[in-house]
């Protein structure tokens, strides 16, 4: 289960579900614990709802930094 993320504003919802998906192949594959990469996964997600087309325009890095600072609520 992840933290539930508040978007203010959704710029675009396709490839949400591919951004998830990245997310827990990412986890995966750098060895996170299965908690850690849900969470990463529902950020990367969260985070793509902010960008126009459909793929993430976040690193791996900027999104790790972005779950070390608690971020519940997302603003762009």
């Amino acid at each position: 289960q992840s933290v539930n993320y508040d978007i203010q504003q959704i710029v675009d919802r396709v490839g949400g579900g591919d951004a998830y998906t990245g997310g827990i192949l990412h986890g995966l594959l750098t060895g996170m614990s299965p908690q850690e990469t849900v969470d990463f996964a529902a950020l990367a997600s969260a985070m793509k709802h902010t960008f126009h087309g459909d793929h993430n325009q976040l690193s791996a890095t900027e999104i790790s930094e972005m779950l070390k600072n608690g971020v519940k609520e997302i603003k762009r």
